[in-house]
């Protein structure tokens, strides 16, 4: 999991403010095919937003399974939407950059 202080992750809400959910969590739950979605989305864009149209009991649960998964910083988790950032890898294809 990647860490971030809360200067960088107040800098990300900021930025995540506008953002549509890029990956909606419905009634198949967390799959592999969910997993590998979310995966690509971070690759795309580094900062995205899950919503959770099912299991909103155990977003909290999920969430923290995607963070696993993924190796992505929970920003926020407010209401039923989850927000993820990951760095790219390729620093030529890196859209954001966080204060330090």
């Amino acid at each position: 999991m990647q860490e971030i202080s809360k200067r960088q992750r107040n800098y990300l809400r900021g930025r995540a403010n506008p953002l549509k959910p890029h990956v909606l969590l419905g009634k198949q739950g967390l799959t592999e095919q969910v997993i590998e979605k979310i995966e690509r989305e971070l690759d795309a864009h580094e900062l995205i937003k899950v919503r959770f149209l099912e299991y909103k009991e155990e977003r909290k649960e999920l969430t923290a399974t995607i963070v696993e998964s993924t190796g992505a910083a929970l920003v926020s988790l407010i209401g039923h939407v989850a927000t993820l950032y990951r760095e790219q890898s390729d620093p030529e294809r890196r859209v954001i950059n966080l204060p330090l």
